[in-house]
């Protein structure tokens, strides 16, 4: 049977648009003959450059003696491979939001948009079409559920900053596992509207986890929201090094596994989006510890869904990202290797360590604080340059500092001439991005993908069309 043209320039996509448009429409899908996936695991490490990718990789060998479990699929030739262009509809360089929406609706849109296209067109996300078709539906991330990515797989809006008005959407909307962070958008005392979201998703029949242990003691029935943090998880190099964040928050390998179990009896199966959203943040910050073991958590919950996927046989199982970001690798120098491998010993973020800091913190301060965190020690000098930051810092109105603009570019360069890591910016990049398949229907990945075509993609290899 010949590939679709996922209903590009023809009257079939006026028409299917139409069907498409309504989730309620009975008989929209039907299956195709043939292997099809009857689940998908979608998982994104968001904001991965291939440098991010390969120095995982690289840290985990000389940690462990063992390679990734991506970069292990590649040695062992298990995965078809491709790579993606994921330019946005006004910019070659994309934001979450449209990169999501580029998978989630199957056009582009611009910048900042959740599947609205620049003329104000709506195109339903995938995971609604999918729970029409009587999939069970599911989200994981370590983000803010409501966050870009999630929400490009599952609702429209005009603004990515929304995150509000989506947590009111996902409750219509009953998809069956959502988890992440995000607490600020669903908590009465943090909401602008003084809404309990809580209460009104358990209203509707909602299981609602707000920790680890909640998390393991849900029943089997209905659908599931977990919130675990304010806004998203802490980084996992936090965590590990902090008990009661290790006890409170589940890792992202965790929420995969549990989201999996939940659904995987469902009768006419399930698809799952799973997102390492903190990868994308620490590169935001320059934080080499903050991103390569995001990174390797991430690729523990890879190895949930190919444990899953092997003993199933009939899971599509997607590896990608939405985009690079700060282009991050290690650079040449007589002490790269020795110099890489302090990152072993990191105990924390940058984050965790410069948000521990105060105008009253001293030069000793400082340096036993990057101490204790990274290894590392600072000169009179380094340490200097940031208390001389903290030393502008005004407090606001309820008495605390504002610690926006933290000097994570200035720590990151010092900790440069330790860990050999170096970074081009602290944004996005419009890199063709990694994009591998192993599963039902990854015998069809062309070697080169535009975005947009991975929608259809996804809804031929579950069986699907209009």
């Amino acid at each position: 049977m010949k590939r679709r043209q996922f209903f590009r320039n023809s009257s079939l996509a006026t028409f299917g648009g139409l069907i498409l448009g309504n989730p309620k429409v009975a008989g929209s899908y039907f299956r195709r003959a043939g292997k099809q996936a009857r689940n998908i695991i979608f998982m994104v490490s968001d904001g991965m450059s291939s440098g991010t990718l390969t120095m995982a990789d690289i840290l985990h060998w000389r940690k462990t003696g063992k390679g990734t479990h991506w970069l292990n699929l590649y040695r062992e030739n298990r995965v078809n491979r491709a790579l993606m262009d994921m330019a946005s509809a006004n910019s070659l360089v994309t934001d979450s939001a449209a990169a999501s929406s580029s998978w989630g609706g199957g056009r582009r849109v611009n910048n900042g948009s959740l599947n609205i296209g620049p003329n104000g067109e709506e195109h339903q996300p995938i995971w609604q079409k999918f729970q029409a078709a009587g999939r069970k539906v599911g989200c994981v991330t370590t983000v803010p559920i409501t966050h870009a990515t999630p929400a490009g797989f599952c609702v429209n809006s005009n603004s990515r900053n929304a995150q509000p008005d989506i947590a009111l959407k996902y409750i219509d909307l009953r998809f069956d596992v959502m988890l992440g962070g995000g607490h600020e958008f669903f908590s009465s005392e943090a909401r602008a509207d003084k809404q309990d979201l809580y209460a009104s998703y358990q209203s509707r029949g909602f299981q609602v986890a707000r920790s680890r242990r909640d998390l393991s003691s849900l029943t089997a029935a209905g659908p599931v929201l977990g919130v675990f943090q304010k806004d998203g998880l802490p980084y996992s190099v936090d965590r590990d090094h902090t008990p009661d964040l290790a006890e409170s928050v589940p890792t992202i390998a965790e929420m995969t596994r549990f989201a999996i179990d939940r659904m995987k009896g469902a009768e006419k199966g399930f698809v799952l989006q799973v997102e390492g959203g903190k990868v994308d943040w620490a590169a935001h910050a320059n934080c080499a510890a903050g991103l390569l073991y995001d990174q390797l958590a991430f690729d523990e919950a890879i190895r949930v869904a190919l444990d899953f996927a092997e003993s199933d046989g009939n899971t599509l199982v997607i590896l990608t990202t939405d985009h690079g970001n700060a282009n991050p690798g290690l650079v040449a120098g007589s002490e790269v290797n020795r110099q890489f491998d302090t990152l072993q010993q990191y105990r924390h973020s940058n984050e965790w360590l410069l948000r521990g800091l105060t105008p009253q913190s001293s030069i000793s301060d400082i340096q036993d604080r990057a101490q204790y965190a990274c290894g590392i020690s600072l000169t009179t000098a380094e340490a200097g340059t940031l208390q001389s930051y903290y030393l502008k810092l005004t407090k606001g109105e309820d008495g605390t500092f504002n610690y926006t603009n933290l000097p994570f570019q200035t720590l990151a360069v010092m900790q440069k001439s330790r860990n050999s890591v170096s970074w081009i910016s602290m944004d996005h990049s419009s890199d063709y991005v990694e994009l591998a398949m192993l599963g039902p229907g990854s015998e069809n990945l062309r070697p080169f993908m535009k975005n947009t075509d991975l929608h259809g993609f996804l809804l031929e290899a579950a069986g699907l069309e209009v």
